[in-house]
């Protein structure tokens, strides 16, 4: 499959954090982190935004309205199943959008049509034409989808997408809906379908492939070289099941590896670790140490021999430069007689430029961590000015926290908390600190929301190093992850849960209903 063409051909990056990468079970997002990512995307050179799947819910509606208004140059993209409905409902939230695309879908292999749709092949093939003729009626950017492509009968699946191209479609998407293909198979698919169909040298192809087998990026990049120019993946590769192509991982093998896959992105690679991090704090999702990219350990060499090389020639054992993904070599430059000067230098060095206020209230939360650590490197720097950009200005904020534990000892939490101004404190025992406090929070705050998830993790090393805790609650269907980080665990354990109940809040207060019955469930490509 490889090549030793010398030319480089351009691969659209086609992102879908936002609507698959949100189907990751918990990984729900808050509109307001929703417009916070979808910026960061268009500013790191995605070509294609997918944001979400309007006629799902009112949420997922005003979400891809709102981002088709922010985005400047990337193309926003909204999902619809084969109906008018869902299309329309797509096309009425796109129309802000500087460049709009619909992408819609309908299933094709003999299981689905027969267990999931029960229709017959030229039912499906109706529904194919009609429900791209009515897309093109919105705009001229139509992308299809043979949802579980690679389990359809080839012959079938060429009569589809010859169909979806004669009704106007102008992307075909072939997904992986259960990443049960191999690089070879995918390979071959996409080269059939592309010799076999009409007309298909006038449309772009499309990857969309899932992780179940751990070969999404393997597939994804075998189908490139097999002539898709469009790549379908999300940061840190979240989504259902075992997830989605990692983007990361995708542009930093066509960066890296020229020499056989002579292709390029648009993609600014030195914001692909901020990125990383803005989703893992949103979801609540933590990024494995040893992640390709971005992972904590990516960069890092332990073994004497590994150490050894490096020390003489870096590429002995790094086949890319830390700084080419955003991880800065230089991690240990602040501390407490730190300026203000200069933490807006390095905050600006990592990616962040803050408003004046958020600016003050990240420099005290600095200057508050100098105090308590010896040393500040750039991830408890990252932690704590995201800390704050998630918190923002909750309604709900704790004044005073007092906690008492230890061998013998019934742990108490003494609590005073704020809630839109009625000030509360109490003290409570637990089974243990953190069930202390939140039990404290409960009597506080009195709330029916249920804990689905408690975990800790270090952002550094030591003994000093900041806890970052996420915390998710569940209420009537709706779920949110609250995420805060201190080198105090317990404190740390209180803001999260304290941000999961603003959030929480937020919603109550909107009165978002859950998405319409089978809309989310119908969207596993």
């Amino acid at each position: 499959m490889a090549t030793t063409n010398t030319e480089t051909t351009p691969i659209q990056i086609f992102d879908t954090t936002l609507r698959d990468g949100e189907q990751s079970p918990g990984a729900a997002m808050s509109h307001e982190e929703k417009m916070q990512i979808a910026e960061l995307l268009d500013e790191m050179g995605v070509d294609i935004i997918e944001a979400g799947f309007p006629i799902s819910s009112p949420g997922d509606f005003r979400a891809v309205q709102e981002i088709s208004k922010i985005v400047k140059r990337a193309s926003v993209c909204g999902l619809s199943r084969a109906g008018f409905k869902d299309i329309d409902r797509a096309g009425e939230a796109l129309k802000g959008a500087f460049r709009p695309r619909i992408h819609t879908f309908i299933s094709t292999s003999p299981v689905h049509m027969k267990h999931k749709l029960n229709m017959g092949e030229n039912a499906v093939l109706e529904a194919i034409g009609a429900s791209v003729v009515r897309a093109r009626n919105f705009t001229s950017e139509v992308e299809w989808s043979a949802e579980d492509a690679t389990r359809t009968v080839p012959d079938f699946l060429c009569r589809c997408v010859d169909v979806a191209i004669q009704s106007g479609a102008t992307v075909i998407n072939v997904p992986d809906t259960v990443g049960y293909s191999t690089p070879q198979e995918y390979f071959e698919i996409i080269k059939m379908l592309r010799e076999r169909v009409p007309n298909a040298d006038k449309v772009i192809f499309s990857t969309h492939v899932h992780n179940d087998l751990g070969l999404a990026v393997a597939n994804s990049l075998a189908g490139v070289l097999a002539g898709a120019r469009q790549v379908e993946c999300t940061i840190n590769g979240i989504g259902e099941r075992a997830g989605n192509a990692a983007l990361e991982e995708i542009v930093m093998a066509l960066k890296v590896r020229k020499d056989i896959m002579p292709f390029h992105t648009g993609i600014n690679t030195t914001m692909l670790n901020r990125a990383s991090k803005l989703v893992s704090n949103v979801t609540g999702f933590p990024v494995q140490y040893n992640k390709a990219i971005v992972g904590k350990n990516a960069f890092s060499h332990e073994s004497g021999i590994h150490q050894d090389g490096m020390l003489k020639n870096v590429e002995t054992y790094e086949i890319m430069r830390p700084e080419d993904v955003g991880v800065h070599a230089t991690s240990l430059m602040l501390g407490k007689l730190s300026g203000r000067h200069a933490f807006k230098d390095k905050l600006e060095s990592m990616g962040y430029v803050l408003e004046a206020e958020a600016f003050e209230d990240a420099f005290k939360r600095f200057k508050d961590l100098a105090d308590k650590k010896k040393h500040v490197f750039d991830e408890d720097i990252a932690a704590l000015v995201d800390d704050e950009i998630i918190r923002g200005h909750d309604s709900i904020s704790i004044k005073a926290l007092r906690v008492e534990s230890g061998t013998g000892i019934t742990p108490v939490a003494s609590l005073t908390l704020d809630a839109a101004g009625t000030v509360k404190s109490v003290t409570v025992s637990g089974d243990g600190p953190v069930d202390a406090i939140f039990m404290a929070i409960r009597e506080a705050y009195p709330h029916t929301a249920t804990l689905q998830l408690f975990q800790i993790s270090a952002v550094t090393e030591g003994t000093d190093a900041q806890a970052q805790v996420s915390v998710r609650l569940e209420e009537n269907g709706r779920t949110v992850t609250g995420k805060a980080s201190d080198t105090d665990t317990m404190v740390a354990a209180a803001y999260a849960y304290v941000n999961a109940l603003n959030k929480l809040l937020v919603k109550r207060e909107k009165r978002e209903p859950e998405p319409m019955s089978g809309a989310k469930e119908a969207v596993a490509k």
